[in-house]
């Protein structure tokens, strides 16, 4: 097995995570095999009960591992499945540690971070690393392993220790360090710095690592002397310095890589012979060069609570980019803050209740949000994108704050046939907004919100844990069975009996009332194996009208968009009925000239990858479709 571990120094939020990605792409594209290893340095045991505000989404796997966002990364650009263990902790490292010992395992030992800790990492990683995650049999050629956080923080001092020790085991040959750094242009002078690059590799260095290759993050391209500089002081050969400056969209980081010769670099550490070992990234490249050109744009009104956040929603984020680009279409974000849309927020307040918000204010600062309540300024705004947005999508979420800001986006999207699509929360919303509007029952709530509604049409889960948080929910992946081949959701996913995706959440549509709901008009085309539980919602009778349990958008890939996503963009385009007439039955006409019937859309929509629905396209596979 061959290692490869990306570090970060200076600052965070360079994009190591990207750079991983990437990383494991160019390997993969040379022919390689290639698995993944985060590993987050903080002692939550995983994600799952961390504030999106705090460290953004989180990312959730089939196995139903809550980890870190940096997995939907790896698993988007590498299309591979990976496991809960591979995203290690403080919290699971220690946890195990501690588990040893209360069993007995170090006979009576004095336990320490030195050999103890500092060996279970190793362990874990040599483990993890044998897992297959790419659908075939054995284990990957090549393990790339991201430590999150800088150089220098406390907290990696173990991981850091682990990862010296397992260098020097493993051997120069099968490891190779790629340190990513910051080259900052101060305005002042307009030079690209490297003090900042010099003193991060010199701690890496007293930490017992050095690294092999340096990728400098930075606005532009590296001057030649900035490279010799950086070569001189850290040591580093000068061909193994990359640049990684700023692009119009992540895509190109591979290609980058790919054209400073990145993965001669890391093939020559790791003692694999480059011969031969070429990355194919012309698919790729299409499809980045392609985003580039887009122009023509599809407004999509992404309403939520967290949208100070992009990261909150980074999933959705791409799947919606994903569908956009293969129908040529730029995507444009409308953020609308969710509680904005409300009606307090429209309201004017006298000048006592300002005065005294503003003294509570002054005493918590976790105030703040209750003085930014009214303000009709931000009411005016948030309206003005709902309505001026293609298509309308209300992300899963937790907590009531926001929540009648949805519920008035739902109606408005109901309302007016404006496209909608709801995730998780967004579908219990929807649920919600029906009961009130087309029941009657205005006091229709989730017991989430409202836990002494008389009309509880969303409720908590019979299994579920009112004690402890932390993955007590319905996680992972599991199947929905569709209840009619006739609806748009079974038609997107090319007729299919029932699907896989990935769930997260503790309430649910409330069995009792779906029988009053479906007389009402609303449909539940999905279900589970139980068939109590809702998975699917539709409305017949709207142009798109689709909420879904489950969350679609962690199986989005660049070149294979979720099934859901495209429909979605296509409705917002208004090509949504010619995306289901192309998909009933279809001629594919190979690149050696022989043909095939392709009966399923989703077959189809996947392979399209970097054409439109109309007309002629074709992609790296080797497709034509008519």
């Amino acid at each position: 097995m061959k290692y490869v571990l990306v570090t970060g120094g200076v600052v965070s939020g360079l994009g190591k995570g990207v750079t991983a990605s990437s990383i494991g792409l160019i390997l993969k594209a040379c022919g390689l095999r290639v698995t993944s290893i985060k590993i987050d340095p903080y002692l939550n045991t995983d994600a799952g009960t961390m504030s999106p505000f705090e460290h953004g989404e989180v990312y959730v796997l089939d196995d139903g591992g809550e980890v870190d966002l940096d997995l939907g990364n790896y698993e988007r650009f590498l299309d591979i499945k990976l496991t809960r263990e591979n995203n290690i902790t403080t919290g699971k490292i220690y946890q195990s540690v501690i588990d040893k010992e209360r069993r007995g395992d170090y006979l009576g030992t004095t336990v320490q971070v030195v050999p103890h800790i500092t060996d279970a990492i190793q362990e874990w990683i040599e483990r993890v690393a044998l897992i297959p995650v790419d659908g075939k049999e054995g284990p990957a050629d090549v393990c790339v392993i991201e430590l999150g956080g800088t150089i220098g923080d406390i907290e990696s001092m173990p991981f850091i220790e682990a990862l010296g020790q397992f260098s020097y085991r493993v051997g120069a040959g099968n490891f190779c360090l790629i340190h990513v750094s910051l080259v900052p242009v101060l305005n002042v002078v307009g030079e690209q710095k490297t003090k900042p690059t010099q003193h991060s590799v010199r701690g890496l260095r007293s930490l017992g690592l050095t690294p092999n290759i340096l990728a400098c993050r930075s606005t532009t391209e590296l001057d030649v002397n900035v490279k010799e500089k950086l070569s001189r002081f850290c040591h580093v050969q000068l061909e193994n310095i990359i640049t990684l400056y700023d692009v119009p969209n992540i895509w190109h980081v591979p290609l980058l890589l790919q054209g400073q010769k990145a993965h001669e670099a890391i093939l020559k550490a790791l003692n694999l012979k480059s011969d031969g070992l070429k990355p194919d990234l012309r698919e790729w490249t299409s499809r980045a060069d392609l985003c580039d050109k887009l122009h023509e744009p599809v407004r999509i009104a992404m309403v939520g609570k967290y949208t100070g956040l992009t990261d909150s929603y980074l999933s959705v984020l791409k799947a919606l980019l994903h569908a956009s680009v293969a129908f040529h279409r730029k995507l444009c974000i409308n953020w609308v803050p969710s509680s904005d849309l409300e009606d307090a927020t429209a309201k004017e307040v006298i000048y006592v209740l300002k005065s005294f918000i503003i003294f509570l204010y002054t005493v918590s600062q976790n105030l703040s949000e209750i003085f930014a309540l009214q303000n009709p300024e931000a009411y005016k705004s948030a309206w003005n994108l709902l309505k001026g947005a293609d298509g309308v999508l209300v992300p899963g979420g937790f907590g009531d704050r926001g929540v009648e800001g949805k519920i008035l986006a739902a109606k408005h999207a109901r309302e007016n046939k404006i496209p909608y699509f709801g995730i998780c929360l967004g579908m219990q919303i929807a649920v919600i907004e029906y009961t009130r509007s087309v029941l009657g029952l205005q006091d229709a709530n989730s017991t989430e919100f409202d836990p002494d509604t008389q009309n509880p049409c969303v409720i908590f889960m019979p299994e579920g844990s009112k004690t402890h948080m932390g993955g007590t929910m319905r996680l992972g992946s599991r199947r929905t069975h569709f209840q009619s081949t006739s609806s748009t959701s079974c038609k997107l996913y090319g007729s299919k009996s029932f699907i896989d995706e990935r769930h997260r959440h503790r309430y649910e549509v409330n069995p009792d009332m779906v029988q009053q709901l479906e007389d009402a008009g609303l449909s539940f085309t999905g279900k589970d194996e139980s068939g109590d539980r809702m998975e699917i919602i539709e409305l017949p009778s709207h142009p798109f009208f689709i909420g879904v349990q489950f969350h679609p958008e962690y199986k989005s890939r660049p070149g294979k968009p979720s099934a859901l996503f495209l429909g979605f963009i296509a409705a917002a385009c208004g090509q949504l009925d010619t995306l289901l007439k192309k998909g009933a039955t279809k001629t594919c006409r190979m690149s050696n000239g022989t043909s095939a019937i392709k009966t399923h859309l989703y077959e189809n929509a996947t392979k399209l990858a970097n054409g439109p629905l109309d007309g002629i396209y074709c992609n790296g596979n080797g497709y034509m479709f008519e």
